[in-house]
């Protein structure tokens, strides 16, 4: 039976990995700015999170995820929305880099989105695929994801990076918003 969650209790967890992931990105390029686009219609379609404005002038597209589970996995969504047959964020998103959040953990990941995507897609086939259910309001709807150890990216993607993050900051996140799930989490 697939993991159920309510998207009240995803959006805490997302929120604090959004806040990681600016955090990050301003401490990388100081000078830099991060513009939240999450709500903006003409980039939630492109699976873009943030922009990330870098004093050069060059903008990149964020996609950001958060997973409060204990195993070092990354969840890579293949199905957003079973009942509608839409692809999931991570074969459709147009943005250049995939920050994945373990808020338990306090580690963030930059994944190459483009470059990871090239990695998985040969190997989509050795991965465990699991499902969550949603519910919105009256409306539930079910997302299968596959289920990627980190090791094994961090290891054939070399540009990934692995940032440990600072554990009072993480900690301080964790304790401004309740516990949530992002939808992200695996078993």
């Amino acid at each position: 039976m697939p993991r159920s969650f309510s998207m009240r209790g995803v959006q805490g967890a997302a929120d604090r990995a959004v806040q990681h992931a600016r955090t990050w990105m301003l401490e990388t390029a100081p000078g830099s700015r991060v513009h939240d686009v999450q709500l903006d219609p003409r980039f939630q379609h492109r699976g873009v999170d943030l922009l990330w404005e870098l004093t050069s002038g060059e903008v990149r597209g964020i996609e950001v995820k958060g997973d409060r589970q204990t195993r070092r996995r990354y969840w890579f969504e293949l199905v957003s929305n079973v009942e509608k047959d839409t692809p999931g964020c991570f074969l459709y998103s147009g943005a250049d880099l995939m920050v994945y959040v373990f808020l338990t953990q306090a580690e963030l990941h930059v994944l190459p989105l483009k470059e990871v995507r090239e990695w998985f897609l040969p190997r989509a086939k050795a991965y465990a695929l699991k499902h969550t259910s949603t519910k919105t309001g009256a409306i539930r709807y079910t997302t299968v994801g596959a289920v990627v150890p980190c090791h094994e990216v961090l290891e054939a993607v070399p540009s990934v990076l692995y940032v440990p993050l600072k554990r009072r900051a993480a900690k301080e996140a964790s304790e401004a918003a309740p516990l949530a799930s992002t939808g992200t989490d695996t078993e």
